[in-house]
């Protein structure tokens, strides 16, 4: 199981479509939409103990509603 299984997503901000933590080459992590394809920043780590806190800090904006989204607008 992954450590990624424990941390709550909420819905999109945008869309409310689905959130997914995602692992960007062993170098950072960031919450993303499914749908619409909204995301965070991109928050880096270095070992698995940053890992976990980066994946911890990337779903903390996401459930605030802090996103990068290309929508009308924007």
């Amino acid at each position: 199981m992954d450590m990624f299984d424990q941390i709550e997503l909420f819905d999109c901000p945008v869309c409310h479509g689905a959130g997914l933590l995602e692992e960007e080459a062993g170098w950072c992590v960031y919450a993303t939409c499914l749908d619409c394809g909204a995301h965070t920043a991109e928050i880096p780590f270095k070992n698995d103990e940053e890992r976990l806190k980066a994946a911890q800090q990337s779903a903390r904006m996401w459930n605030m509603g802090k996103v990068i989204s290309s929508g009308v607008g924007d």
